[in-house]
């Protein structure tokens, strides 16, 4: 999947504009890549359309703690949209994310996230 792709699917899952689906995008990707390891990163950014590369190295590192809640509020933060926005835009980078790499390293990442962030995965099936 390219980055028109991906930015694509996130707008027609969160509502959002192109626009602001790539922002919200890349947002998330960065807040997201403080929770992971430097060995997940590793392995998930090769995956990724090479324009979103940079934004999963972004606090690469830092490995911290911290849940879903604060999560969306670093994005809105960085995005300006409001919570629910933010919410309904992790959903569909997560989403998109999952369809998008490949079923091992997502299942990875997401094992470092943790459960609670699993819960904001869109249902499948």
């Amino acid at each position: 999947m390219d980055d028109k792709a991906f930015f694509r699917a996130v707008a027609e899952r969160s509502g959002l504009s192109r626009q602001e689906a790539a922002d919200l995008t890349r947002a998330t990707l960065e807040t997201l890549a403080l929770r992971l390891s430097d060995g997940e990163v590793r392995d998930l950014t090769p995956e990724l359309p090479a324009s979103l590369r940079d934004s999963l190295q972004w606090g690469k590192g830092e490995m911290k703690i911290f849940g879903p809640d604060a999560s969306i509020r670093r994005v809105c933060q960085r995005t300006g949209l409001t919570a629910p926005e933010a919410t309904r835009g992790v959903r569909a980078v997560l989403s998109t994310l999952q369809e998008s790499v490949s079923a091992k390293e997502f299942a990875h990442a997401m094992s470092q996230l943790g459960k609670e962030y699993a819960q904001l995965l869109e249902p499948t099936g």
